[in-house]
């Protein structure tokens, strides 16, 4: 029997009681220890900033409009701001126009509004697997399924996209949105490949749906490339998401929705609602920022820079891995998505990772349905470029000492912690 000792767990809302704690999140305290390598979260390297820019940045808004930027503001966002956000989204080669643009603390403010706007209990989202967490936390949240469709080195696989959507038309339903995230998706480090984006558009229009197209990673490509949006082909199809956490800094909490007339006015509603409006302080930071400050060449340090940590991540991934266990190679952004041997159950495996000073985040973090037992999400973007090493060692160790285990226990017949398709595994594997 169940025993509740939360007193006011009979007052809750439907959409409140299902939520719980992970026992991950224990754990996530500890791997924030020094002498713990972390490849657990998905944070840039805010060191790589020019900190004395930003301190002039900071200072100039507080000496020449401090009465402003500590006053209210609109729900919309300061028009300055959405301006100066054109260019970014040019500088990736997305179109729209300022009046598109709501500014959302983060771009995870941006997924709960969206939610909040077309999911009612039961409705149904289609996603990649795995997805983002944060996406899938949103969703969820209002009470909406959650379906994967399986992705490999090429992104989401749009022919198995077409037999969710004809499976849902036999149900007799329909998908509220398809949510995607197409360059160097979190978690998998894959992006979406060209003729599928363009085949993505054709089923849009074929099927009458709307795509959320989040996209933090687009403008860290290694190579410097731009692939198309989604938005720039099926403008009045989709609702884009952006975000400065992964182009300027997480702590200045910006990120932006560019959507349709009709669903923009739904959503200033919302946000409003919700907190009023965006801060002013933080917002004419960005906005002298983007105004003053060479953010494209901050944008170009951060790139390399990933690629670097990338690349020796790669190369000790060859070097340490047991035979069997294979991963995703990045082209840009923050993430290699890795997948072990059947036997292993790497949300199990997590708090013997954290107990060899290494941490990273368990696949099924990235499913709503439990998948991901054999998956495990890698960040190379946050740890130190030398100590990348030192954490893939440990962890190979442990991979090596944990297969030997199932080999003794099962031989060749290890059970899997789930038998689904679970997102790409090819890549360069030991």
């Amino acid at each position: 029997m169940r025993l509740d000792t939360d007193p006011y767990l009979s007052r809750y809302a439907l959409r409140v009681t299902g939520m719980s704690a992970s026992e991950i999140r224990a754990l996530f305290a500890v791997a924030s220890r020094p002498e713990v390598v972390s490849f657990a979260g998905g944070m840039p390297a805010t060191s790589a900033i020019d900190m004395e820019a930003v301190e002039a940045v900071v200072a100039g808004v507080i000496r020449d409009e401090g009465a402003l930027a500590l006053q209210y503001g609109g729900g919309q966002g300061r028009p300055e701001l959405r301006e100066l956000l054109l260019d970014v989204m040019r500088h990736e080669g997305v179109p729209a126009h300022a009046d598109d643009l709501i500014v959302t603390v983060g771009g995870q403010q941006a997924l709960e509004l969206v939610a909040k706007c077309f999911l009612d209990d039961g409705d149904i989202v289609l996603a990649e697997g795995p997805t983002y967490v944060g996406g899938i936390g949103a969703m969820s949240s209002h009470r909406a399924e959650v379906r994967h469709v399986p992705m490999d080195d090429d992104g989401m696989s749009i022919d198995l996209l077409e037999e969710a959507l004809a499976q849902l038309a036999a149900e007799g339903r329909r998908a509220k949105y398809v949510y995607t995230i197409p360059n160097h998706q979190n978690p998998a480090g894959v992006s979406l490949s060209v003729p599928r984006r363009e085949r993505l558009a054709e089923l849009a229009v074929e099927h009458d749906l709307l795509v959320v197209e989040d996209n933090p990673y687009g403008l860290l490509d290694f190579g410097g490339r731009c692939l198309p949006s989604l938005r720039s082909m099926i403008p009045d199809r989709v609702v884009y998401i952006g975000t400065m956490s992964k182009t300027f800094a997480p702590g200045v909490r910006t990120g932006w929705i560019a959507a349709p007339g009709p669903i923009r006015d739904k959503l200033v509603l919302l946000r409003e609602a919700a907190d009023l409006c965006p801060s002013n302080l933080t917002q004419m930071i960005v906005e002298r920022w983007l105004a003053t400050q060479p953010w494209r060449d901050q944008i170009k340090r951060f790139t390399e820079l990933y690629r670097e940590k990338a690349d020796v991540m790669l190369a000790s991934l060859e070097q340490e891995m047991p035979p069997g266990v294979s991963w995703t190679v990045p082209a840009g952004a923050f993430y290699i998505w890795l997948t072990v041997p059947a036997g292993i159950d790497t949300s199990d495996l997590l708090a013997k990772a954290v107990g060899r000073r290494v941490a990273y985040v368990p696949g099924r973090g990235f499913y709503a349905d439990g998948s991901g037992g054999e998956q495990m999400r890698l960040c190379f973007s946050y740890p130190e470029l030398s100590r990348i090493p030192e954490g893939v060692s440990r962890l190979g160790e442990l991979l090596h000492d944990e297969l030997e285990l199932v080999q003794a226990l099962f031989g060749d017949d290890a059970p899997s912690p789930d038998r689904r398709l679970s997102g790409p595994t090819s890549g360069v594997g030991g």
